[in-house]
């Protein structure tokens, strides 16, 4: 490349940003280096600031019952719980000494707020049954992000032998720090893994080093770019760890797909007989333009996620639409700069020559074969592909859903092999139990009545023991009387009812709605604990849901309206894209709540649910990709129907044209979210699997069966509008196609499409111009 000069690519009216950047390749690029190594600069520190949680959603119920609870009691779930553990009985001299000694040491921590155990409360509760364990319940000031900051640093100084006790930790501040740690390093190993293996693919496919580099080098501007957006991020709102990890991966992966389509096209430009300067002019204006509606759409489809209230999904919007922005703008800005640079030298460097089998004039490609079978038989191969994504879905019928715990860490992390002992060996399920929260109550002027109330609640036949200021009641009498727990359930003008289950954990939501329907005396009172905050969690979503629903199908209805100016293929692209995504929903249920093929992607907990937002997430990210591969899909299909008015051959040209490319830009996203797969949270194993399940059966499924199949049955009515309609999209400048500059007389589209050393015929040809319209 030494010696040659960048092509000269002319001024031309509305060329934009991308052609004063292919005219300016210099500087373009330096700019880009000098921005890229200050984004990089910038990013430096990010995951320590990381935060973990945002998986309950606040402002409901037990959110307000646990913040009473806080206030004027010092109570409610415990951040940390210490499980302290001897040779011999813990209620012995030598262990009663170490263990008050050892909760002292813990209540003079910075940051600790209560702590509460077996030997200053004497609760039997918290002695282990076998009487060799206590527990040591801690409070952490703060909210939930500050909690497990606090606990990453405390929690390695408390732990270990002290003594004759020999002391581990769970609690919800230990998850979160735990999982903030595993993620970062997971995140190296994505760095590490994801970016070679998705380079060799994009080599092999494209069968030119020089090619494949492009999209890489944009792809990791925009990765750098993230990471920078994540650290200014942190300094306004809590973004959660796993936000690196998935945004790195989504981010990369638009951003090579973008770069894909449009050095595909720009070699399809050269293919034709076109100079490098009118490539690069002609490639933004067909290619250039669909990535920018796709963008569009994919920030569309995330900004619905502002729309719940969970911290997690809000922090992974706010940093998807940046990573978006940020790979369509150096698509945009620094890839015409490229390609000015390297002309005609993009086919340069096969490494994997001698490994193919060049086969020149072979004939149809297989998505050309496809595309043909699709639209021949389109009833019956539309109709076997439907069947097979509803077959794929039909496990999502028997969805439950959850919200993320310790299961998500693998059994052998401390936070969640402790809970596991602290579940076998106590009486206690400190995670299993519900506040009953009487705000006008008091548990001395008003006994009679909280006694009377009390009765009834342990009396429901799914309540296994009541604990009051009282005592503790169990089938609908009083069992025992006062002892030093039950002065913490009493305050002046109110009290508290600790409630614990007799069923299976699956039972403990609709105790919460009987004990939230009990008449209580004293006025409205409140249920809170976990299961509650689980309940009125996923009704926080599922009320969301219907709103964040109609954001998305509106803005894709209207961006792909004003990119096709069809009435009929916007609907049709929702359609399909739904069906796609209830499969993907259905392999995920199959998979992580029923644990089918657990030893193939590695050893998981199987917790009989999914946690709650990843659906959400997934149908975010995964519907604005079905999107993406839709619009290239569709653009070519038109682009072929106005050259040819062949509706039929414009379709079987359009996939022949962009069914490799597509296949080629999933199989990079699905490399690209391969350490999320493969990782050791669950909850990242379950997001990376589910996108990467969708995109591959919207790639190969739905935009090489189902879309030919549904546009050969609905013909030339794909492309009608009302005159209404039709009018505003001439207004609006999207229909006029002015961004498709006419071919120079006597070249023919490309009848042969050559990917990864070999050539393939591409059918149809025409000279750039409508039906019924003059020589351009």
């Amino acid at each position: 490349m030494r010696g040659e000069r960048p092509v000269a690519v002319p001024k031309a009216p509305g060329d934009g940003a991308a052609g004063w950047s292919a005219r300016h390749p210099w500087w373009v690029l330096m700019t880009a280096v000098g921005l890229g190594a200050l984004l990089a600069f910038a990013a430096l520190g990010t995951p320590d600031r990381l935060s973990n949680g945002g998986y309950i959603a606040h402002g409901t119920e037990a959110t307000r019952a646990e913040s009473v609870l806080a206030q004027r009691f010092d109570s409610g779930i415990p951040d940390l719980v210490l499980h302290a553990r001897a040779d011999g009985p813990v209620t012995g001299p030598e262990a009663t000494a170490a263990g008050r000694e050892f909760v002292q040491q813990v209540a003079r921590r910075p940051g600790v707020r209560q702590v509460l155990s077996y030997w200053t409360l004497g609760d039997a509760r918290l002695l282990s049954e076998d009487g060799r364990a206590a527990l040591v319940a801690v409070d952490l000031q703060g909210d939930e992000h500050t909690t497990a900051r606090h606990a990453a640093t405390l929690v390695p100084g408390l732990t270990g032998p002290h003594g004759p006790l020999r002391v581990t930790a769970t609690g919800p501040a230990w998850v979160m720090a735990q999982a903030t740690e595993l993620s970062g390093r997971e995140l190296v190993r994505a760095e590490l893994i994801g970016v070679p293996l998705a380079a060799l693919v994009l080599l092999f496919a494209f069968g030119s080093t020089t090619a494949a580099l492009l999209p890489a080098l944009v792809g990791g501007l925009a990765v750098a770019g993230t990471f920078a957006v994540l650290r200014l991020l942190t300094a306004f709102l809590p973004v959660s760890a796993f936000a690196s990890n998935i945004t790195t991966a989504l981010g990369f992966g638009l951003a090579v797909d973008y770069g894909l389509f449009v050095v595909t096209r720009y070699r399809e430009e050269l293919a034709v007989g076109g100079d490098p300067a009118r490539a690069v002019i002609r490639t933004m204006r067909t290619a250039g333009r669909t990535v920018s509606y796709s963008a569009a759409t994919v920030v569309v489809c995330l900004s619905a996620l502002l729309l719940f209230p969970l911290g997690f999904l809000r922090s992974l919007a706010v940093a998807g639409v940046s990573v978006v922005v940020l790979a369509a703008a150096t698509t945009a800005l620094v890839l015409p700069a490229l390609l000015s640079v390297v002309g005609t030298r993009v086919d340069r460097g096969d490494v994997f020559a001698p490994l193919r089998r060049t086969r020149r004039g072979e004939g149809a490609s297989p998505w050309h074969r496809a595309a043909r079978a699709a639209t021949a038989r389109p009833v019956l191969a539309g109709g076997c592909a439907a069947l097979f994504l509803a077959t794929l879905a039909l496990p999502f019928a028997h969805v439950r859903f959850g919200v993320a715990d310790e299961r998500v860490l693998p059994e052998r992390v401390e936070s969640h092999a402790t809970a596991l002992t602290v579940e076998r060996d106590f009486h206690l399920p400190w995670n299993r139990t519900l506040t009953v929260l009487l705000p006008d109550v008091d548990a001395v002027d008003q006994e009679r009545e909280l006694d009377s109330y009390a009765r009834r609640v342990s009396a429901l036949p799914t309540v296994d023991q009541v604990s009051t200021g009282l005592g503790t009641y169990d089938d609908g009498r009083l069992a025992k009387g006062p002892d030093v727990g039950s002065l913490a359930h009493i305050t002046q003008g109110a009290t508290w009812l600790a409630v614990t289950g007799s069923g299976p954990p699956g039972q403990d939501e609709r105790l919460v709605e009987e004990l939230r329907a009990l008449p209580s005396p004293g006025g409205p009172h409140l249920v809170g604990g976990r299961p509650a905050r689980v309940l009125d969690t996923k009704n926080a979503v599922f009320a969301a849901l219907p709103t964040a629903a109609a954001v998305v199908v509106g803005g894709v209805l209207l961006l792909v309206f004003l990119f096709t100016g069809s009435v009929l293929v916007p609907v049709k692209a929702v359609l399909l894209g739904a069906l796609s995504l209830t499969a993907s929903f259905g392999v995920m249920v199959h998979v992580f709540q029923d644990g089918h093929l657990r030893g193939l992607l590695g050893d998981f907990t199987v917790t009989g649910e999914l946690e709650t937002s990843v659906p959400v997430l997934v149908f975010g990210a995964a519907f604005a990709l079905s999107m993406d591969y839709e619009l290239f899909l569709v653009s070519r299909i038109q682009e072929e129907y106005r050259a040819t008015g062949d509706h039929r051959g414009a379709v079987v040209t359009g996939v022949a044209r962009t069914g490799k490319m597509i296949t080629t830009a999933s199989m990079i996203f699905a490399v690209a979210l391969l350490p999320l797969v493969t990782s050791e949270i669950t909850l990242l194993k379950l997001i990376g699997w589910g996108l990467a399940s969708a995109v591959l059966v919207d790639a190969t499924v739905v935009r090489g069966v189902l879309v030919p199949a549904f546009m050969r049955l609905t013909g030339h009515a794909n492309w009608w509008a009302p005159r209404p309609l039709a009018a505003l999209h001439r207004r609006l400048g999207a229909g006029r196609w002015h961004e498709t500059p006419p071919r120079p007389a006597g070249v023919p589209h490309a009848r042969h499409l050559t990917w990864g050393g070999r050539q393939y015929e591409a059918t149809g040809s025409g000279s750039g111009r409508a039906p019924g319209e003059g020589p351009p």
